[in-house]
């Protein structure tokens, strides 16, 4: 399953009241680490599909969803289980650690 789009409006319905943990990857178009490991999360999200969810969040177009949770830098990772942050990744990482991370929150 390829990652999803939330935005302010979608966030709880897709997010807060997912059934199975969600990663939400905080991203904007200018961030350049955020570009990068945006290929490594389609394919994280094709590898774990039915374990978890991996949605993005244009910090840029909802900037309610960002200041709710204090985004201050980004890409910003967060894991959510059951409407609530379990765990937290600030900053690019390779692919293999950002699925180590992900299993081991999930």
């Amino acid at each position: 399953m390829a990652t999803v789009k939330v935005t302010d409006a979608s966030f709880s319905q897709d997010v807060l009241n997912s059934s199975e943990p969600v990663v939400v990857d905080f991203w904007a178009e200018w961030c350049g680490p955020c570009r990068m490991i945006g290929p490594a999360l389609e394919e994280i999200s094709n590898e774990m599909a039915g374990k978890v969810k991996i949605v993005k969040l244009n910090v840029d177009e909802n900037p309610q969803v960002s200041s709710q949770f204090g985004i201050r830098s980004i890409p910003a990772l967060m894991m959510f289980k059951d409407g609530k942050v379990v765990a937290q990744k600030i900053g690019a990482a390779p692919k293999g650690d950002l699925a180590k991370w992900i299993q081991a929150s999930a």
